[in-house]
């Protein structure tokens, strides 16, 4: 991964996200040597959010098996009926 200053992202913004667009690399943005944040691909941003979404999904529904708040098919094809009405 790449990594550069604030100021150069200041002084060649134009630059960078043509290469950004370009190569699809992200670009690691530094202030005073610390990481402060990420120059990302909106087309790669919005597929990593999609990512995290379907993951936080798996994750609620382990949770739901590991609470045994889960429901059998009869018990969930009723409950879709009055939803549906």
């Amino acid at each position: 991964m790449r990594t550069e200053v604030v100021t150069t992202l200041k002084r060649q913004a134009t630059k960078l996200l043509a290469e950004l667009h370009e190569t699809k690399e992200p670009i690691l943005i530094t202030e005073h040597g610390k990481p402060s944040a990420y120059l990302l691909d909106v087309d790669d941003y919005e597929l990593m959010v999609d990512r995290m979404k379907i993951l936080e999904g798996i994750a609620k529904g382990e949770q739901a098996i590991r609470d045994d708040r889960t429901m059998g098919m009869q018990q969930a094809k009723e409950k879709m009926r009055k939803w549906l009405k």
